[in-house]
This record gives C-alpha cells, sequence and structure tokens, in this order.
C-alpha cells in the first residue's frame, strides 16, 4: 500500500519520501531507490522521528510511511504525537496480533481507531468498515471516507502488473488517496504499474526439485500470517495457477515469538484448513506444542522438518514428494521464513500466471 501511493505521487511529480515496515523494512527515496534499514535492536516507534528527519533534510513535499505500532497505546503515540499524518489509511482488520490488539474484529478495529487524529481524512474499504471506526473519528473531527469496490473501478487496472499479485483493495484504496490528492489517472497508474514489489509480497517462482529433477512452483505467501489473510492467497492460487497434478503443499513456519499466531494456526489445522493440501511440512517453533496438541493425528500427510538451513530443508521436501508440486510457504515470514525466500531467489526463475 505505502509503495503503490509513494509510487502514484512520484510519478505525478511529487518529491516523495517513503518507508515500509513489512518484511525488510526500507526508505524509499525520492528517485526511487531503496535503502534497508538496518536495526541493531527490536523495532520501536522512535524510528519514525529519524524518518521524519531525512524528509525534512531531503525537502520532500510528501511523507508515506506505515505505522509501526501494535499496542493502541503506541499507536496513538505514533499517530499522534510524532507523525501526526493528514490521511490515514486503515487496509483491513484481522485476527492478528491478538495478545496485544484484542481478540475480536471490532476489538482490533478499536485498537487501530487509536491512531485516527484531529482532522484527519481517513481511507478504508468499504468491506472492512467497523462502527469502532466511525465513532473514534466522530470524536476528534476526523473524516471517514469508505472505499467501495467500484469507487475507483473507471481507473482501470494499472498495464505491466499482473492482477495476481496485488489484491484488488491495495489497489482501490491507492487510487482513491490518488483521486483525492489530485493525481491524474495515467500518472496513478503507470506509478503503481512500476512499483518495485515488497519482500514479503506474494511471489512466485518456477524451479526443479528431487530426484529426478520435476517442476515446481514456489509461492512465498509467509507474509499473510493469518489464517484468513493466507485463505484469500490460497484460493487465488487454486484458481490461478496450473501444474501437472495440481497438488499443493504447504510449507508452514512458526515464529519463536508469536505463540498466539501458532494457536491459530493449530486451531486452523483441526478445523480442517488444510484438507485440500497433499502434504504439509512444519518449520520453525513450537513443535512441541503441535505434539501436546496431537498435531500428528490431525492430518496424516503432516510432516515436521528439523533442518534449519533453506537448502537442506528444500532438499528433504524434494524427497518427500515426487513429480512436483505447487509448495506455499505460509505462517510467518521471521524466523526461516526470510532465509526460505532469498533461496528461491536463487534456485527458481520468476513465474508469471
Amino acid at each position: 500500500m505505502s509503495r503503490f501511493i509513494a509510487a502514484s505521487l512520484r510519478e505525478s511529480g511529487f518529491s516523495v519520501l517513503a518507508k515500509t515496515t513489512g518484511s525488510k523494512p526500507v526508505i524509499i527515496l525520492p528517485d526511487g531507490k531503496e535503502e534497508e534499514i538496518e536495526r541493531k535492536g527490536l523495532p520501536t516507534i522512535l524510528e519514525e522521528k529519524k524518518v521524519l528527519k531525512r524528509g525534512a533534510s531531503l525537502g520532500v513535499q510528501a511523507l508515506v510511511t506505515e505505522l509501526m505500532s501494535i499496542q493502541p497505546e503506541s499507536s496513538f503515540v505514533e499517530s499522534r504525537r510524532i507523525l501526526r499524518p493528514h490521511i490515514l489509511v486503515i487496509t483491513n482488520v484481522r485476527l492478528d496480533h491478538r495478545e496485544q490488539m484484542g481478540l475480536t474484529k471490532p476489538e482490533i478495529a478499536r485498537s487501530l481507531a487509536s491512531a485516527i487524529l484531529p482532522q484527519a481524512t481517513v481511507f478504508v474499504p468499504d468491506e472492512e468498515f467497523y462502527p469502532e471506526f466511525q465513532s473514534a473519528a466522530d470524536k476528534v473531527k476526523a473524516k471517514i471516507i469508505r472505499v467501495k469496490r467500484n469507487d475507483t473501478g473507471e481507473w482501470g487496472e494499472p498495464g505491466g502488473i499482473s492482477a495476481f499479485f496485488y489484491f484488488e483493495e491495495n489497489l482501490r484504496l491507492a487510487l482513491a488517496v490518488s483521486k483525492h490528492l489530485g493525481v491524474p489517472k495515467e500518472a496513478a497508474l503507470q506509478g503503481i504499474a512500476k512499483a518495485e514489489p515488497d519482500f514479503g509480497s506474494l511471489r512466485i517462482w518456477e524451479a526443479e526439485l528431487g530426484t529426478p529433477p520435476a517442476p515446481w512452483l514456489l509461492v512465498s505467501a509467509f507474509a499473510a500470517n493469518d489464517p484468513e489473510s493466507t485463505g484469500l492467497i490460497l484460493a487465488r492460487i487454486k484458481n490461478g495457477l496450473s501444474l501437472p497434478g495440481q497438488r499443493l503443499v504447504g510449507i508452514l513456519n512458526f515464529r519463536q515469538d508469536r505463540g498466539d499466531r501458532t494457536l491459530q494456526w493449530i486451531n486452523a489445522l483441526e478445523q480442517g484448513y488444510f484438507s485440500g493440501f497433499h502434504k504439509l511440512f512444519f518449520i520453525g517453533a513450537h513443535v512441541h506444542a503441535l505434539r501436546m496438541k496431537g498435531g500428528s493425528n490431525l492430518l496424516p500427510a503432516f510432516t515436521p522438518i528439523t533442518a534449519k538451513s533453506p537448502a537442506a530443508i528444500m532438499e528433504n521436501i524434494g524427497q518427500e514428494v515426487d513429480g512436483g508440486a505447487i509448495l506455499v510457504g505460509i505462517g510467518n515470514m521471521g524466523g526461516l521464513g526470510a532465509p526460505l525466500v532469498e533461496h528461491w531467489e536463487k534456485i527458481g526463475r520468476p513465474y508469471e500466471p
């Protein structure tokens, strides 16, 4: 989302500094070049002060950045005391970071609403709107703009970028913000088409695995995190990818510091979430939790992998599954997720559906 909006503004002539806090946090300079942010410790919202200082030193006309906060009190400070944005974009309400944000979607919406500041203009997809947003906006005289599915439909699709790789609501929001800021239609679409994908975005490679080598598609969906978001990607994969045999294999990565997500995935496993998979591999932390829950009995094709290097993990999968398949990486980008994606970049060729 930040990349789309920044690219749209940049194409229309704005001097823009952007920052993404996704799988690999980066600064996007006014000329489009990127600098990866090197963190010496845990992420902190004080990082935003450095971004503001960098933007001021460069004399940019616009700053586009993602909020970093999880806890609502931190979100309040980050938005109202540090960044003070004129425009705030809420992309979705998902059951993630539940320990910090809440166990239900209304609770999470209330947590997200803590970032709404006085006089701001807030964009939110119509289907992701919750009364908590309007209540928070009314208290501080902010304006809510609910972006409906057909609000920017007349703008068309950006050429040169496959619709398979982006979520429609993200494009819709970016176009709505661009339109609000007076960016011409052609510039917005051209800019978005030129935007570099985030490291954690949906990406696919072709590769050969196993002995004898067989064709595989390697799909990175690690950054989706929660079952609901991942389910949207899986539906897209099942409808949009073609490979002999059409076998779907999953590699589920758990993070040591995300026990709430592990529990979500265990519950999803118990509820038959992976019933359409030929085989499911598990990597990362919390294997003990799966054993305690009887994970090995929930799905006959469930296989833990104890290898720690991406090459060894892929060799193991190639030996376990003959004849090729579609391998989807899900769960978490942290831990073994990012090294696997970097490995896939080396052994694979970019695939266009």
